[in-house]
């Protein structure tokens, strides 16, 4: 044990209280998506919800009473009261609650996008390592059986040198009065949608050289359709997403010797064809459980566990690699939400 301690130490790793423990998760938020998370952390094992805080209380006293947690009236109640706090607000708001948990002492798992713009995630960044806690921004494909099977069929049997990722999702069926259409939340569809495709482009092909994006902004300020043509350190990457249109979800990613399809709904992959030049196909089919938000809590609750400070595969780097290119996007189609500043 004394080895072990001195390794973390020379790794600068932090010392881990939580070995053996069930870690206590807090929610802030109390909409769809932290639902869908307490919900997915009923298959994580050594973890609980413990509380939940939002400005509305009776959404998450319903969210409470619903997973047999705690509604908190004070947010910084509940931050004495948890080991990890999920942010499952809008994005505009992300930084406040991830400096306050921080500050408290408590790791974060943050919902995508962790923020708005790259200045917003650095400052996140660099509280979290001073603090020396964990922090991840909370992207799932990576995770999910189905593309975890993928990385390591093509190891095995590649698909030669990729060089382009095309994917995009554009969803006609978003209510007007959702907040993907407020400026002043910082909606749109690159960050509600768009941040889905930076992370496949960069996981595959690397940092982002040169953006050139063609789009357009609706009624409320937001885009609500963009086009992105992006080089990367290792190819090229055609995205689309959009608010206002019905488009297929679906992905490819193509080398040298052969392509990756990634079925419609690829974010939460379950279903993938690998075609080679030499005629051969393979047919990857993994279902996910749980939920899918699972998979992402379970690495995190692994990492806590482990003393460590960043994930080894949500970096905090890949992380700013993806605000970049939607912040790239942003300004070739001049969309400046209210609340940044210079």
């Amino acid at each position: 044990m004394l080895r072990v301690t001195i390794l973390r130490r020379e790794r600068g790793l932090a010392e881990s209280k939580f070995t053996g423990e069930t870690i206590r998760w807090g929610i802030v938020g109390a909409g769809r998506i932290a639902r869908r998370f307490a919900d997915s952390l009923k298959h994580v094992e050594g973890a609980r919800l413990a509380g939940v805080w939002s400005r509305r209380a009776d959404p998450a006293q319903a969210l409470a009473d619903a997973f047999g947690a705690r509604a908190f009236a004070d947010f910084d109640e509940l931050l004495a009261n948890i080991d990890a706090l999920y942010i499952a607000t809008m994005q505009d708001s992300h930084p406040h609650y991830a400096l306050r948990a921080f500050a408290a002492g408590r790791a974060v798992l943050c919902e995508k996008p962790a923020a708005v713009n790259a200045r917003s995630l650095q400052e996140m960044i660099d509280a979290a390592r001073e603090a020396r806690l964990l922090f991840m921004e909370a992207m799932k494909p990576p995770f999910y059986p189905l593309y975890r099977r993928l990385r390591e069929h093509l190891v095995r049997d590649p698909i030669g040198e990729i060089g382009l990722v095309r994917a995009g999702c554009s969803a006609s069926n978003v209510p007007p009065d959702h907040p993907s259409f407020s400026l002043e939340m910082g909606g749109g569809a690159l960050l509600d949608i768009g941040i889905y495709e930076a992370f496949l482009a960069v996981d595959w092909l690397g940092e982002a050289l040169d953006v050139q994006t063609i789009g357009r902004l609706g009624a409320t300020g937001v885009d609500v359709f963009a086009s992105l043509n992006v080089r990367h350190e290792r190819g090229i990457a055609q995205l689309f997403c959009g608010l206002d249109l019905q488009g297929r979800g679906d992905a490819l990613i193509a080398g040298t010797r052969g392509t990756v399809t990634i079925d419609e709904g690829w974010w939460n992959p379950a279903r993938a064809t690998i075609a080679y030049t030499d005629g051969r196909k393979v047919e990857l089919d993994e279902p996910f459980s749980g939920g899918g938000l699972n998979y992402e809590t379970a690495h995190f609750c692994e990492l806590l566990r482990a003393g460590e400070i960043e994930s080894p595969v949500m970096s905090h780097a890949v992380s700013m690699r993806m605000i970049a290119i939607i912040d790239a996007a942003r300004r070739d189609l001049n969309l400046r939400f209210p609340f940044e500043t210079d």
